[in-house]
This record gives structure tokens, sequence and C-alpha cells, in this order.
């Protein structure tokens, strides 16, 4: 006599077809939908010298004129919106995924920063954001000798 295992079933698979299953699995799992339900804000480093703050946001694909950059109180906040044409084109598409619109990002800023000394750059899909600090926060090093 021989054994023959059968695949574990689940107390509902019996109630629908496997076939409408496997339908609804693979279209909840595409990639296709799965981005679209995913935020699409840029990635940030943030880096601290000894007299300054550095936001590195990367954002490719958009123009130095298409960032906008506020403070308010504490708060900095970097957006940008990019202007989609209506040109036609004569390519065919099966998947597009490079609609990118606008986004919108803040960040609350410590007491240490001088809000006279921010500036921007945006190089090759990078937006660096200098925040310098103020000078009694800047803190001298020194080697301090035991006695």
């Amino acid at each position: 006599m021989a054994l023959v295992k059968f695949p574990a079933r689940n107390v509902n698979t019996d109630a629908v077809n496997p076939f409408v299953n496997n339908v609804f699995d693979s279209l909840f799992t595409d990639s296709f939908i799965g981005d679209r339900l995913v935020t699409r804000v840029p990635a940030v480093n943030i880096v601290e010298s000894d007299s300054a703050f550095q936001l590195e946001l990367a954002a490719p694909g958009l123009k130095k004129e298409d960032f906008a950059i506020n403070v308010d109180k504490n708060l900095i906040t970097i957006s940008a919106e990019k202007q989609t044409t209506g040109e036609k084109s004569d390519k065919t598409y099966s998947k597009r995924e490079f609609n990118y619109n606008s986004f919108s990002r803040s960040f609350t800023l410590p007491d240490v920063v001088n809000y006279n000394n921010i500036d921007a750059n945006y190089v090759d899909g990078v937006l660096f954001v200098k925040i310098g600090k103020k000078e009694d926060a800047i803190v001298t090093k020194r080697s301090i000798e035991v006695m």
C-alpha cells in the first residue's frame, strides 16, 4: 500500500474556486498595483557636521526651478512640483512609471540653526540643503590634559 500526501487545505479554500483565489492573489501582489498604493516621496539623508546640517534629498528627473524651500519658525518644508505637459508621443507603453507629479517633506529644525545661513544646490538628481549652525552652538574641539 502506498501513502500519498495531499496538500493541506485551508478552511476557506473549498468555498471559492482555486482559480479565483489565484487571480486575486496575483492582482493584489502585482507590483503595478503595489507601486500605486505606496506614497512616492524622495529618500533623505541628514548629515550633521560641527558647523552645519545638510539634507540630501534624492529627486532625479527634476530641475532646480521645480523646487520650493520654505522656512516657517522652526520648520523647513521642501516641496517640488513637476509640470507634465500634454506632449503627444508615438510610443505605446505597457507600463509607465515616470509620472512623478509632486511631493512635500517637512523637517523640524533645532534651536542651534542660523536661519540666515541656509543654502541649496541641485546636482545630479540630488538636492543638497545646507543649514548653518549659530556661532555659539559650534563647539570647538580641544584636548584636555589630565592633572
